[in-house]
């Protein structure tokens, strides 16, 4: 039997040239360095982008190739998403927050040629140019009266590269499985690892994470994505967005209380997408100067476990759905969200945060189940834990280069996550399988403590880590940052701890730190505080 269907892969230029054939004026508004504004439309989007496609072309760029961004949230940065990948070539984010080692291991790993960088990351490249020897080119992201009078690197200036450019581009028809981006793990257990996206995988993940059964865009959204655009694509949303004709709002480097509270209320946001640290400050902000995010009706939040009180806060103070979300580097990254569902409407404000707080169900695409150590698939009950698994057609089937092959078991990817499913198909990831404290032969769940810890009215971050103990191989000490204006009371702390959890859990140490240190992308650094404390308990 003959297909009747046509063979026809969809490519992530045909997000663009959907989006401003559909939404031709739709927004998009960028928030740049002196408090300027940039904002224009779809439409004007593909004209850019094309004279940016021609110039790549005219200069050789073959389809592979890896043209590399050290960027925050703008439109150019956007431009160079759809140019880059449209064309053929492969556009690889860099992490701003990088250390330098792990810069030039990066590029290099890469084999990065071109680099694309703001003007505010450029001392970062200068400091690497004698490591990175792959890279040809480097490309300041501004204009010719912006370029720097003097630099260690021959500099380019983007606005020349496009200047008289064509605006219209013959885009290529690639196939499903070509190549298009490229994002590197955090490398926080060893060298960072490449997860190579491809066109057809890009699309899927686009055309489900933007549905109902997800972000639910439409042309009356106005989305805010504030995770890092080096970070997984910004979690999908410049492939998204544009899809289903939301306007985008890109915060640039603002990302304080102060900078997101004026952009949401200037823009009208309605949604946006960033790690729980961001929406902790936001609030603190909030409190402190008494402003308002009217317009806000949704918050998705991920990169790390939400906190019950932050949704519940979100909810009483700002009328703000949270919802949760769990996603990696390696699933493009958007895999299960807790969606706001008609049945919510049935529960208690206790019962909706308790899924709220969870990371929701999956959707279509995306299986997920949770197995022992001996790889039997366990009950999903809302209790027993597991090692978390997931497969589908934008999640990885192998590292670039092929590293890693250990992560990939009977067709599934071993996320490292430990997790429970309940029996409507709800995930919890109670931890990192690295974070975990083992005490005693039992375990004890670092990210259920922290959470407990966020109820106490001092409290405004707390970390938990295993430090050695004597008798236990492992107890649990606690690091706590404490609100402006308050004072941390710790037999209150304990008081509430056990309210929350098993007494046998309660950390041995309880300290107060001015601050704690994260990833680029909000996470807490716990590899290196589990360095520095480790033998805490052995020196009292």
């Amino acid at each position: 039997m003959t297909a009747a269907m046509m063979t026809f892969p969809l490519n992530t230029s045909d997000i663009l040239r959907s989006a401003a054939l559909r939404y031709p004026k739709q927004s998009i508004v960028s928030a740049l360095p002196g408090g300027q504004r940039h904002q224009y439309g779809y439409l004007d989007l593909l004209h850019r982008t094309s004279q940016l496609a021609n110039r790549l072309s005219a200069e050789g760029v073959e389809q592979g190739a890896r043209l590399a961004t050290l960027a925050v949230n703008h439109y150019r940065h956007l431009e160079l998403y759809y140019g880059i990948s449209g064309m053929g070539a492969v556009v690889h984010t860099l992490n701003a927050r990088l250390f330098s080692e792990q810069l030039s291991y990066i590029i290099n790993h890469a084999e990065d040629t071109w680099v694309f960088v703001d003007p505010e990351f450029l001392p970062m490249l200068e400091a690497v140019a004698d490591e990175i020897p792959s890279v040809q080119r480097f490309i300041l992201l501004c204009d010719e009266a912006e370029m720097p009078a003097s630099s260690s690197l021959k500099l380019e200036c983007y606005e020349t590269l496009l200047a008289d450019q064509p605006t219209e581009f013959s885009w290529p028809r690639l196939s499903s499985d070509t190549p298009c981006g490229l994002c590197y793990t955090s490398g926080t257990t060893g060298n960072p690892k490449g997860v190579l996206y491809e066109q057809g995988s890009t699309v899927l993940h686009a055309m489900m994470s933007g549905s109902s059964q997800y972000l639910d865009f439409n042309e009356w959204s106005v989305a805010m994505p504030v995770v890092p655009m080096y970070h997984v694509c910004a979690w999908g949303v410049p492939f998204s967005a544009p899809m289903y004709g939301a306007k985008l709002v890109l915060p640039g480097a603002g990302l304080d209380g102060e900078s997101l509270q004026q952009l949401i209320e200037d823009e009208q946001v309605n949604q946006a997408f960033a790690v729980p640290t961001i929406w902790l400050n936001l609030h603190n902000y909030l409190q402190s100067s008494g402003k308002g995010i009217d317009s806000l009706k949704m918050v998705g939040v991920g990169g790390a476990a939400s906190p019950r009180a932050l949704v519940q806060t979100y909810d009483k103070l700002y009328q703000v759905y949270w919802m949760g979300i769990w996603g990696m580097t390696e699933t493009s990254p958007l895999a299960t969200a807790a969606v706001k569902t008609p049945e919510m409407a049935n529960m208690t404000p206790e019962q909706r945060y308790e899924l709220q707080s969870s990371a929701g169900r999956p959707m279509f695409g995306v299986e997920i189940e949770i197995f022992d150590e001996t790889g039997r698939p366990l009950p999903h009950d809302g209790v027993t834990r597991g090692n978390l698994r997931c497969r589908g057609p934008w999640i990885l089937a192998q590292y670039y280069r092929g590293e890693g092959a250990d992560k990939f078991v009977d067709g599934w990817f071993e996320t490292g996550d430990v997790a429970v499913i309940n029996a409507e198909g709800y995930l919890r990831v109670v931890d990192r399988s690295k974070d975990v404290i083992k005490s005693g032969g039992e375990w004890i769940s670092s990210v259920e403590l922290e959470n407990a810890a966020l109820h106490d009215e001092a409290v405004n971050e707390a970390c938990v880590i295993g430090a050695t103990h004597p008798k236990w191989d492992e107890r649990p000490i606690m690091l706590v940052t404490v609100k402006p204006g308050k004072l941390l009371d710790e037999a209150r702390l304990r008081d509430t701890l056990q309210q929350k959890v098993a007494k046998w859990w309660l950390p041995d140490a309880i300290i107060q730190v001015e601050d704690l240190p994260h990833t680029g992308t909000g996470k807490l650094r716990k590899v290196e505080l589990r360095q520095s404390y480790k033998d805490y308990l052995l020196a009292k």
